[in-house]
């Protein structure tokens, strides 16, 4: 069995999420706004996010991607989560998504984990290129990967079909060597 990889930054923790976690995970996901740019409705049942988390396990377990839970350092209680998913080894690529808690936005908490997770995936996946697929009325999370230094390549034209219609996404990608500064 795989080792869960633990992450720690200034004022935060990114670790495995566990079925113990589901009331947190609930108060985000059961919120409109957090939940529609992701082409979600909101969670109805605390047994939706179970899903959820079991959905985490198996991309984990399969290598085709890892999520990890947003938790302060003061409280330990999950307030969003971030990773990658469609993970494909041999392209050594990856796409990268992320919600948070509102309570928690604006605070630099987003741009803290997302920083995080992308120096993770460059160093210990080897990865090349991380991708962000972005609804284009979502203007703080493309300020967000923007800030971070993902390019916008384009749109995706009906790309995704998510509670009964087909989503235009942009898509934004961030290349290992778009990163000059930082050692690997």
């Amino acid at each position: 069995m795989k080792v869960f990889p633990v992450i720690e930054t200034k004022r935060l923790i990114l670790r495995e999420v566990t079925l113990d976690d589901a009331g947190d995970m609930f108060k985000y996901l059961s919120d409109k706004d957090v939940v529609k740019p992701m082409g979600l409705d909101p969670f109805e049942t605390v047994n939706d996010v179970w899903d959820e988390i079991k959905w985490y396990e198996s991309i984990f377990e399969k290598g085709s991607g890892i999520r990890w839970g947003i938790t302060l350092k003061n409280s330990g209680k999950v307030i969003g989560s971030c990773g990658f998913l469609n993970m494909v080894t041999k392209h050594h690529r990856a796409e990268i998504g992320y919600e948070l808690s509102k309570d928690h936005w604006g605070k630099g908490i987003a741009s803290e984990t997302l920083e995080a997770v992308v120096m993770y995936g460059y160093r210990h996946f080897q990865l090349e290129r991380i991708e962000a697929l972005i609804e284009p009325d979502n203007h703080p999370s493309q300020k967000l990967v923007e800030k971070q230094g993902f390019r916008r390549e384009g749109l995706l034209r009906h790309y995704e079909f998510t509670r009964g219609k087909f989503d235009d996404l942009y898509m934004y990608s961030l290349i290992k060597e778009d990163l000059n500064g930082n050692s690997f």
